[in-house]
């Protein structure tokens, strides 16, 4: 896929009790086409915070298997205002219990970066996430627990 093309990257967590059952979604936006997206169970037992980062993970890793190389930018879109600052470097991850994703969405990041692709972290309203939003809830409804919930997977 071209990274000369208007690409985003949405993702949200949602968790039913705080904590309870999560899951998160992510969408791939191409050009303002959706070109893939994905629905994961997180647990059932897990914090609302935790659902966001596993979303903000493979959304990630979605990035990092899809484009090889840059130049580029993918502008990455999540309605945690947490999550989004953490990345930004605006907000301290003091939590033990996300510092681990933390480090791990980093690491990923890092390796994306290294390819020349520029990534820029926008917090954007829960209306404006929609999408994720529906595919976050998505699993947590279907109890799926031992593979992804896949919703729309094309090779765009």
């Amino acid at each position: 896929m071209s990274l000369s093309k208007f690409i985003e990257m949405y993702f949200d967590g949602s968790s039913l009790g705080n904590p309870g059952r999560a899951g998160c979604g992510c969408v791939l936006m191409v050009d303002q086409e959706e070109v893939w997206s994905e629905s994961y169970f997180v647990g059932e037992n897990e914090t609302n915070n935790k659902a966001e980062y596993t979303g903000l993970i493979k959304a990630l890793e979605e990035i990092e298997r899809r484009f090889q190389k840059g130049p580029g930018r993918v502008i990455i879109k999540g309605d945690s205002l947490l999550v989004i600052r953490q990345m930004q470097g605006n907000y301290a991850v003091k939590s033990n219990n996300l510092k681990a994703l933390y480090h791990a969405a980093k690491e990923i990041e890092s390796r994306i970066r290294e390819r020349n692709i520029d990534l820029y972290f926008l917090h954007v309203p829960r209306s404006e996430n929609s999408r994720a939003d529906e595919l976050s809830r998505l699993c947590v409804i279907q109890k799926s627990i031992n593979n992804p919930v896949k919703t729309l997977s094309t090779n765009a």
